[in-house]
């Protein structure tokens, strides 16, 4: 499965602002300064966040961007679901059980795997919170070396 710049550049956005904002709203330009990202794809990024009620902003000479949750609240998967759609490894109508316009879902044994690898996704991205990956930003920032998540 690879995903789309909207997703990995999004997420390092939202990690971004979950360790700039704690002084206060953060500016895209800011964001987009410190993780390369081109400001007006950062913004229809940021939209969608916000739409999604992950962000909201905060106007004003010092306004910007906050998120709209504790970082301990909002998953990896809820990022990657409102930027990416879905998280399917393939496009299979096995894997929407309730989807039977696929002629050979009822013999095809291969979904099972597709299934499983899908709910593998699910389930890791959907337990990986913003303020997991904030103390690992930290850590590497502060000279340590972080591997599968861990910092060693």
């Amino acid at each position: 499965m690879i995903l789309s710049t909207k997703g990995r550049y999004g997420l390092r956005a939202m990690v971004d602002l979950a360790v700039h904002s704690e002084d206060g709203p953060v500016s895209i330009h800011s964001i987009a300064g410190r993780q390369n990202i081109a400001e007006r794809y950062l913004e229809q990024l940021i939209g969608k966040l916000k739409k999604a009620g992950l962000v909201r902003s905060v106007r004003g000479a010092s306004g910007g961007y906050l998120l709209a949750k504790k970082p301990e609240e909002i998953s990896v998967g809820e990022v990657l679901l409102v930027l990416e759609g879905d998280l399917k490894p393939i496009d299979c109508a096995g894997l929407d059980e309730e989807n039977v316009s696929c002629e050979v879902s009822g013999s095809c044994v291969t979904k099972y795997v597709w299934q499983k690898i899908y709910r593998s996704i699910e389930d890791t991205v959907n337990h990986i919170y913003l303020d997991e990956l904030v103390a690992l930003s930290r850590a590497l920032n502060d000279g340590f070396s972080v591997s599968e998540g861990t910092v060693v």
